[in-house]
């Protein structure tokens, strides 16, 4: 929360019409503080455009006032995001991606315009950082246009003006011309006005929380969906948890059918992302418990580890069982969707559709074998609903066997070849169905008595691409004798040859080739029949492949090559060959950017990158369009081993960045991989170096504490973990990152873009004095002298900056310039104690050493001591309160209201009802001091 968003009305607005109505637009211009009586804590004030100026509730007393309608005047920005509407690079203010669409984000401005399907779902992602939250589709969302100070605006002068005559004078009335941002440092704030004088110039309309224009007529800004804006003050964690109970118990079966980007966005605050939870999208778990925060623990059969998820990414499967009655679903178009990828579709399903059947398998991946109507079909559980045992459709009588399934599309329907029943055994229709089989003899009465349907197909396929897949070489030599069609296509595109690769049928697949099957026919999917012999990990067929020189370097519908297949199948052999093969080409990238390097990588493939990088060391260091490189990759994802051998064998750049500065050690560091960082440092990776943000090792590892990281070999950050007092299943594993960095040489001053040192974000005292001992552990060797000299005093800028201010901990003043002050000058924190350079205390309120007869007190004296000061200090904070102008803080009080409220002049002017009681300001008495 920072003054400058531009906000409109929330959900618990009941300030009638203090907004000037509901869309009009004003900016936060102060944050409440605890302590204060005009503005306390979870409170703002807000400037409307109107020129009105009153606090809202923003979590004060558990209600909300405000929305924020655009966050860009705070400098918010996805700087390596493009909008896919307008192709602006670097979307400024919130952004929002299709949950639908692979990698289709929108600025603000075209999501409110309604650019894309309206009726798709999508995430906003409230800054670069931030986890997705779900919005609710705009086709059916209330939408709203903004008011206030945008294009055709009539303004004059506001609060903040502080432009001397540029208006040609108080009162003079000027127009709006565009709203722009101010150079890079912010995105929509400020307005391009030209006045009546003839003179055009910017002014700040939420730039730094400043406002210098107030309208005298408002126009219409950008339209947008009101319930798609985030609450100001707001936290989604909270409010999704309160929404959305956990409704899963343990014991339950789940499984994840998010798509990876949306996921990784949920986690965020919810157990973390690890990327090898990418494999387990898809798959079912079982429930081990449910967290106190609402999230759930899932341990899947064959790993080790269990991980944590967002209740909301997680589905419950339904369980099916052998011998359960189960109702096929009516809908045609449903199913036919939901059987890719699961037993697929044939028009001959149709059949069984709303039918009742008996499941005779449950097979591993959840899919099921069902009897309906004497037939046996593979369906996608989503497509049956279990019924309860009697409720048999008595018309409907179903199979007493089971048929052994395949797991591939192309035997699943050769399989539905043999249960044909047709009346005619020698007629052409029973030419597949024969081939099939391997009935020699009835192929040869067929293709004799009707020679011209020799290509005749069944289910989509001819003869000749059945038997190859079968391997019946016999019956492939008479088809082609007979005349048949070597290149024909089934429905997918692929040919005999293709079909040959899927069965594993090499010797067919060199047959094929010798009567000038083409080696290089690409499938509706641009696959080649290389891709699919790779794909398959038919090691054989890859071999003739290769030995009548196909092109390695064809790439399929995604872009990808063969390489790029065998590296997703880690079949060592398969990568060999086509690491060595004459030609191949290591540069080629498919639609997402990745070279096979990349790729071996991302998969952490250890083999593939030795091999890469033994023939073509000079691709160590590529990188793609995003700037990541093969060692990003690998850190990203916590492959050690794949990293460590693109360090010593490929000599790959240890501080190599990524279009946001990030080295591989950031991004370690931000996905918390132990072992990985440990094997970076070792290497010498710089340990104080910052990302676009500025944020160092240390920023990342203590903003993102809780990160979900696998139980990896690191020795040394298990020993702090174990010198911190943390189990295994304390999952603050950002503490032990930064007590290791700091061991390592990282530095507790350095600042980051906003201004905050690595010490700063803690919250928790003790995990700060944690890393100041481990901080000295390092520290305790001889020092640069250049690095430990003392910046120079704020105030006089003379002498050194020699005196600490408690508990703030800011070193700023020297110990003359310190003796007046309260406040700390950098945060404005109450300073309760001041520490000289050599560790002596000075006495709070003189500055002035405290001697050491009052230090040898005994504790119930210095007990007096602490609360007496803190008595005085509170009591002169209460007086300064009743002088001092409520809002400004700056300015004493000299206007009184009828009300009995006060405040300075300047900030008064503005104001139609009191900031503290809302009561209308009839008129205004000056107070003379």
């Amino acid at each position: 929360m920072e003054v400058g968003l531009r906000v409109v009305r929330g959900p618990d607005w009941k300030w009638s019409n203090q907004d000037d109505g509901e869309g009009h637009v004003g900016t936060v211009v102060e944050i409440g503080r605890p302590g204060s009586q005009t503005s306390p804590d979870k409170t703002v004030v807000v400037q409307w455009d109107s020129g009105s100026r009153t606090n809202y509730r923003v979590g004060y007393q558990g209600a909300f006032d405000l929305r924020i309608l655009d966050n860009a005047p705070i400098g918010v920005k996805h700087p390596n995001i493009i909008c896919d509407a307008c192709k602006k690079q670097g979307i400024q203010g919130m952004r929002w991606k299709c949950a639908k669409c692979y990698d289709f984000d929108l600025c603000s401005h075209c999501y409110m315009s309604d650019k894309h399907d309206t009726s798709h779902p999508f995430m906003r992602f409230d800054t670069a950082n931030s986890q997705g939250v779900k919005v609710p589709k705009r086709s059916t969302s209330v939408k709203l246009t903004a008011k206030g100070i945008f294009s055709g605006a009539k303004v004059v002068r506001g609060p903040d003006w502080d432009w001397a005559s540029q208006d040609g004078g108080e009162g003079k009335v000027g127009k709006v011309l565009d709203i722009r941002g101010w150079d890079t440092e912010s995105g929509r704030s400020v307005a391009n006005v030209s006045w009546t004088t003839g003179s055009t110039n910017v002014y700040r309309l939420g730039h730094k929380g400043k406002v210098d224009l107030k309208y005298i007529q408002d126009a219409p800004g950008w339209p947008y969906y009101r319930d798609h804006l985030p609450v100001l003050g707001e936290h989604t964690e909270a409010s999704t948890a309160a929404v959305v109970p956990c409704q899963f118990r343990v014991g339950d079966k789940v499984k994840v059918d998010l798509d990876l980007d949306i996921l990784k966005a949920m986690q965020e605050g919810h157990g973390g992302w690890n990327p090898k939870m990418a494999e387990f999208i898809g798959k079912v778990g079982t429930v081990h418990r449910i967290t106190e925060r609402g999230d759930v623990r899932v341990q899947y059969e064959g790993c080790q580890n269990r991980w944590t998820f967002h209740a909301g990414a997680l589905t419950k499967v339904q369980q099916f069982s052998v011998a359960d009655i189960v109702k096929i679903s009516e809908n045609l178009h449903e199913v036919r969707k939901l059987q890719v990828g699961h037993g697929e579709w044939t028009d001959s399903m149709k059949a069984a559709l709303g039918k009742i059947g008996k499941v005779l398998k449950v097979y591993a991946d959840g899919d099921l074998r069902v009897a309906v109507n004497k037939q046996t079909w593979t369906f996608n559980p989503a497509c049956c609903t279990v019924l309860p045992h009697g409720a048999e459709d008595l018309n409907n009588s179903m199979a007493s066997h089971e048929r052994e399934d395949r797991t591939t599309t192309l035997t699943a329907l050769l399989e539905q070849l043999f249960e044909l029943q047709l009346p005619d055994a020698s007629g052409p229709d029973r030419l597949v169905r024969e081939a099939a089989q391997g009935h020699i003899d009835n192929v040869k009465n067929i293709v004799t008595k009707f020679p011209d349907k020799v290509d005749q197909k069944s289910a989509g396929k001819t003869a000749l691409q059945v038997a190859s897949h079968q391997g019946h070489i016999e019956i492939v030599k008479l088809l082609l004798s007979s005349g048949a069609n070597l290149e024909l296509q089934d429905e997918d595109g692929d040919t005999a040859l293709h079909y040959a690769s899927f069965g594993n049928q090499p010797e067919i697949t060199e047959y094929l080739l010798s009567k000038g099957a083409n080696i290089n026919a690409l499938n509706n999917g641009g696959c080649s029949t290389l891709h699919v012999a790779v794909n398959k990990q038919h090691v054989d067929c890859v071999r003739v492949l290769l030995r009548h020189t196909c092109d390695v370097n064809i790439q399929d519908s995604y872009g990808d090559t063969a390489l790029h297949d065998g590296i997703g199948k880690d079949n060592q052999e398969i990568i060999d060959l086509l690491c060595n093969y004459p030609g191949i080409d290591f540069t080629l990238r498919n639609k997402r950017g990745f070279n096979v390097l990349h790729h071996a990588a991302l998969k952490g493939n250890k083999l593939a990158t030795e091999r890469i990088l033994l023939k073509a060391r000079q691709v160590a260091d590529v990188k793609k369009d995003d700037g990541f490189s093969a060692l990003h990759l690998a850190a990203l994802n916590g492959h050690k081993e794949v990293a460590e051998i693109l360090l010593t064998q490929g000599q790959a750049d240890i501080e190599i960045r990524n279009n946001r500065k990030q080295t591989p050690l950031l991004l370690a560091v931000s996905q918390g991989h132990t072992a990985l960082l440990e094997l970076l440092v070792s290497k010498g990776a710089d340990v104080n170096v910052q990302d676009e943000d500025g944020d160092t090792c240390l920023h990342l590892a203590l903003m993102r504490q809780n990160v979900a990281t696998e139980l990896d070999n690191s020795p040394i950050l298990a020993a702090i973990r174990s010198q911190l007092g943390m189990t295994e299943d304390d999952t603050n594993t950002g503490t032990a990152i930064a007590c290791y960095l700091a061991q390592q040489g990282a530095s507790l001053t350095n600042k980051n873009a906003q201004g905050k040192t690595p010490l700063d974000v803690i919250t928790d005292p003790k995990v700060q004095e944690q890393l100041k001992q481990f901080a000295g552990v390092q520290t305790s060797t001889p020092a640069n002298p250049a690095e430990n000299s003392m910046p120079s005093c704020k105030v006089c800028e003379d002498d050194p900056a020699d005196v600490k201010f408690m508990p703030c901990g800011h070193q700023i003043s020297c110990s003359d310039c310190c003796a007046k002050m309260k406040k700390c000058l950098e945060c404005g924190v109450p300073i309760q104690s001041k520490v000289a350079a050599g560790g002596q205390e000075l006495n709070a309120l003189s500055g002035t050493p405290i001697k050491p007869s009052s230090v040898k007190r005994q504790d119930s004296s210095n007990d007096f001591s602490e609360s007496k000061f803190q008595e005085l200090q509170a009591k002169m904070q209460e007086m300064e309160d009743t002088v001092m102008c409520s809002i400004c803080l700056d300015r004493k009080k000299d206007l009184v209201f009828l009300c009995g409220h006060s405040a300075c002049h300047i900030c008064a002017q503005p104001l139609r009802n009191c900031h503290m009681c809302r009561k209308p300001i009839t008129k205004r008495i000056n107070l003379f001091t």
